[in-house]
Parts: C-alpha cells; structure tokens; sequence
C-alpha cells in the first residue's frame, strides 16, 4: 500500500452544488476509485451475464481469443484484470481503445445493408 503522501492527487474544479460558487478540490486514486467503483462492478456484471447466454460454440472462441475491451473505461489502469478476474476471460484493450468504436460504427453505418441483421432494435 502506498503511504499517503505518496499518493497520486488529482485537483478538481467545479461549482459546489450548495454554495453554486466556484471550488476545487483535491481527489486522491483511492477516492476516484471508490467512487466509481460501482459503475465497474455493473459492467463486469453485464459482461458476465452475457457470456452466460452466449452459445457454447462462441463462448469457446471467446475464451480462447478473449474479450477485447474498447472506450475510455478500457483505459482505466488495470480494469482490464479486473474484468479478466471476475469474468475468468482473457480481457485485453484495443489498440486505439478511445477512437475504435466511432471507427467500427462508421464501418457499420457505410454498410448498413450488410449489418442490418446484426443491428438490434429496441
């Protein structure tokens, strides 16, 4: 465990929501991950239930090449080996993890014909 003063600190600026006056405070590692730790926990539990529900013959390929997690959360440190515990699958960030999915969804979208099947509607 890291002593506290060697703690990394992130300074914040923002409005208090009860003054309405301008405040900035300082949040340590500790305190951004406890405090996003719950939005993690309901991914991974996403994540996890539709593995459940993935056919047995994709399941085996999941395992075998494992999860490639895309997006900005991707890039937390080490939530990668958080997913690859909890979920038991390999999980590994895409190369360009924050530029990746508009890429993919543009391919989509000059393609739409040939994905439309793939596309779930709501």
């Amino acid at each position: 465990n890291k002593k506290a003063s060697e703690e990394k600190k992130l300074e914040i600026r923002g409005r208090d929501s009860i003054t309405g006056l301008p405040k900035t405070i300082e949040l340590s590692e500790v305190d951004i991950n406890e405090a996003i730790e719950p939005s993690l926990m309901e991914i991974i539990s996403v994540v996890k239930r539709i593995l459940e529900q993935t056919p047995p013959e994709l399941a085996s390929d999941i395992i075998d090449k494992g999860i490639v997690m895309s997006g900005g959360t991707a890039l937390l440190k080490n939530f990668d080996k958080l997913m690859t515990k909890i979920t038991g699958v390999p999980c590994h960030v895409a190369e360009d993890a924050l530029l990746c999915v508009v890429r993919g969804t543009g391919v989509a979208l000059e393609n739409i014909e040939l994905y439309k099947r793939s596309i779930a509607k709501r």
